[in-house]
């Protein structure tokens, strides 16, 4: 669900700048370490690292 929509733009520098209200409702913080893939056609997915890794350990993937 998307609850605070915010258009960005990607800069020369490869760089986006990320709302405070969405990064607050996601969870992340300064200094909050995350993974960043993409997951298709125009899709990326920042997750926070201690979610990704409980996620493989619970499905034996290490």
């Amino acid at each position: 669900m998307i609850r605070e929509l915010a258009e960005e733009i990607v800069s020369e520098a490869s760089a986006v700048e990320i709302p405070l209200g969405v990064l607050a409702e996601a969870g992340l913080y300064p200094g909050t370490a995350v993974l960043i893939y993409s997951d298709g056609d125009g899709r990326i997915v920042v997750r926070r690292r201690e979610d990704a890794i409980r996620d493989l350990l619970a499905n034996g993937a290490l």
